[in-house]
């Protein structure tokens, strides 16, 4: 069709002047014989109506042979082009899954799946204990396989990339957190993927952390912390090891052997924490640094009247070799145990602590608390009266008069324990499992975990229960977004 946008193009490939073009393009718009012949007067010094004519044919012509010639072209760029984006995506899907193969080889924990997204599980809506987000939490857990601790000596193979695939690089304290730092004693035997998580969810760059493991352990395990500590520098393990037997005094030991390590660290820490490899902080950083600096140099941890314990001291203990759950275990013997040096007054408490820096120099200086150390040694469960009773010595560091009331698991924050002696009297029913009479809890205990006020959780375990351990890390997280907004 001669258009003006055709003889505009027409004039361009032929160098015919534009303004004839025009006027031929205003001709054939016309559509009439006079305006035609009008423009012709107007034109003759140009060219005639024979002329126009076959400039006329000669546009179409050409129009449609460039048409033509397009559709040629299309026909073949196409199939090329589609060609093209048919390999990239292929490439893509290849590479990816070759990706996928060696992330799967490094290790779960670059890949490690969020139940709650692959599932559709809403962690407010089980916080607010909605019954259908609950259900499902509880199908989960039915078919729930947790990593190998295989899989973290894999992930930690690459260091780099696993402190960036894992988050630990974007972890930063504020300032008000940095000018207190913490340091955490943490004892653990198995399951290498919820160590790595609960090092997560504690980890800041400015505190300092020791791992004691277990010399019973498996090869997988101790290699998976050793990984841990390769990969992240304030992050060590103990420098003497122990074989720790339940009940023992092997377990106050591997305790100790880490204060003594973490003393003898850079970091000028404020007070130490020591966890166990199924604790799970219910505070983030900022939460707990608060209410420590309110400690003002007090300690924190159970300290009570003994009562029926005192059978614990009173008779020396043996091991006794046990081949089923706890390879040995102490025994009470008929031998009968003299009282605690230095006139010393028992208190019992737990085995897990929150200690100022000056009570643990105490600790290690105090001729008073190397001898009891000393007497300790035979007793059961020495760790759950060394502090206790310690922490009520008159004129040390954060003293607990002895006439001061009994500090119980309820008073002392630093772990929330629910014994199932006491569910329904003190504290609602446990939702996941018992384990020895301490509750494992389940996801449907979210809400009384977080607002109850303490500082750590205990117990948790993914293979009873993974959806309660994700929403509290969604939980921990939404705190730490919403505080540095």
């Amino acid at each position: 069709m001669l258009t003006p946008r055709n003889l505009k193009l027409f004039s361009r490939s032929t160098g015919v002047p534009s303004m004839v073009m025009g006027l031929c393009s205003l001709s054939y718009l016309l559509k009439s014989t006079t305006g035609s012949l009008v423009l012709l007067v107007l034109s003759k010094r140009w060219f005639s109506l024979h002329q126009c004519v076959r400039l006329h044919t000669s546009s179409l012509y050409k129009h449609r042979m460039r048409r033509f010639w397009l559709q040629r072209k299309l026909t073949k760029v196409i199939p090329f082009f589609s060609t093209l984006i048919i390999l990239v995506y292929v490439c893509t899907i290849v590479f990816s899954n070759e990706d996928d193969s060696r992330l799967n080889t490094l290790g779960s924990m670059f890949v490690r799946p969020r139940l709650t997204i692959k599932h559709g599980i809403n962690c407010s809506a089980i916080y607010d204990m909605e019954p259908v987000e609950v259900q499902k939490s509880l199908v989960v857990r039915k078919s729930y396989v947790g990593p190998s601790d295989k899989n973290v000596v894999n992930a930690t193979s690459d260091c780099d990339r696993f402190v960036v695939s894992d988050g630990f690089d974007a972890i930063q304290g504020s300032e008000f957190e940095r000018e207190f730092p913490l340091a955490y004693s943490l004892v653990v035997h198995k399951n290498a993927d919820l160590v790595e998580r609960l090092l997560r969810a504690i980890y800041m760059p400015h505190n300092v952390y020791c791992i004691h493991y277990d010399q019973k352990s498996s090869d997988d395990f101790k290699s998976a912390m050793q990984g841990l500590t390769r990969c992240l520098p304030n992050v060590f393990i103990a420098s003497k090891l122990e074989r720790v037997q339940y009940a023992d005094i092997s377990r106050l030991k591997a305790e100790l052997n880490c204060l003594s390590d973490l003393m003898e660290s850079e970091v000028k820490w404020k007070y130490i924490i020591n966890l166990c490899g199924q604790d799970f902080p219910l505070r983030t950083n900022a939460e707990l640094v608060s209410d420590l600096k309110m400690l003002k140099g007090k300690n924190m941890m159970e300290s009570k009247r003994p009562g029926e314990k005192k059978q614990r001291w009173s008779f020396h203990h043996a091991l006794k070799n046990d081949k089923a759950e706890y390879h040995e275990y102490p025994v009470r013997t008929s031998e009968e145990k003299p009282p605690p040096p230095h006139n010393i007054e028992m208190f019992v408490g737990s085995a897990y602590f929150t200690l100022s820096r000056e009570f643990v120099l105490f600790v290690q200086r105090s001729p008073l608390a190397t001898d009891f150390l000393s007497w300790s040694e035979d007793t059961y469960s020495p760790d759950e009266h060394f502090w206790a009773t310690l922490v009520r010595v008159p004129g040390v560091p954060g003293e607990v008069l002895r006439s001061d009331p009994d500090i119980t698991e309820l008073h002392s924050k630093t772990h929330l324990v629910k014994w199932s002696y006491l569910e329904e009297n003190l504290y609602p029913p446990c939702t996941g499992e018992h384990i020895r009479a301490v509750c494992v809890y389940g996801a449907a205990e979210l809400r009384w975990l977080l607002n109850y006020g303490h500082w750590f959780a205990n117990k948790v375990d993914p293979n009873i229960d993974p959806i309660l351990i994700e929403c509290l890390e969604e939980k921990l997280l939404e705190k730490r977004l919403i505080s540095k907004s």
